[in-house]
């Protein structure tokens, strides 16, 4: 993120180009803008958080945490959320951080999480691809991504005809690399896999609470 060139066009005054850096090496930016988000197929509404450290599990469930914060309030007595999410990336299906921060996230709501991964090579029918990313870099295409102000106000102002609000905050929290979980750690999980196609479809349930 910086004052790099940022595909796609947009108009400008004749005259009146924004000048921008030729080259977009790490160096010459501010840092990096790591937008992890939610979309409500539903109420077509979309939240995204923006990460300033590093794309780990632990930032995507604070993003689905912050998600619920924001509007949970309109599913008000939910005992189950359900979650279409990509195979691979912060919430990969194999990874184990994932799994136990859904299952903090889990027994801190009190409602349970179906998860159903997207098989390899099938993300790119996710809707959260063509129902709100899409219009984000529709809407700032040809805009250098100078501050994480920007990139806030950008991806908050995207709007369409059908109806789709988004919401964007910045994440300030640091999220380091390399935690492990334990085989004992698992075992603790309280994750039911599905019959159908159990690597990609399961649910964490809530732990039971200590009398």
């Amino acid at each position: 993120m910086g004052n790099f060139k940022n595909a796609g066009r947009s108009w400008r005054a004749k005259g009146d180009p924004i000048k921008v850096l030729s080259k977009d090496f790490p160096d010459l930016g501010i840092g990096a803008a790591i937008p992890y988000g939610a979309y409500d197929i539903a109420r077509n509404h979309g939240f995204v958080n923006v990460g300033m450290t590093h794309e780990t599990a632990e930032f995507a469930v604070e993003s689905l945490r912050r998600w619920w914060r924001l509007y949970g309030r309109h599913y008000a007595g939910a005992k189950r959320l359900l979650l279409c999410a990509d195979g691979g990336g912060a919430n990969g299906s194999r990874r184990r951080t994932w799994k136990a921060n859904l299952q903090a996230l889990a027994d801190e709501l009190r409602v349970e999480i179906s998860v159903c991964h997207y098989p390899p090579g099938a993300s790119k029918w996710n809707k959260i691809e063509h129902r709100m990313f899409s219009y984000i870099s529709i809407h700032w295409r040809g805009e250098p991504l100078i501050t994480y102000e920007t990139v806030v106000n950008l991806i908050s102002s995207t709007r369409t005809a059908a109806g789709l609000r988004i919401k964007a905050v910045l994440d300030h929290n640091d999220y380091p690399k390399g935690i492990k979980v334990t085989d004992a750690e698992m075992r603790a999980l309280n994750v039911v896999a599905s019959k159908t196609l159990p690597r990609w479809n399961y649910t964490v349930r809530p732990h039971a609470k200590n009398p």
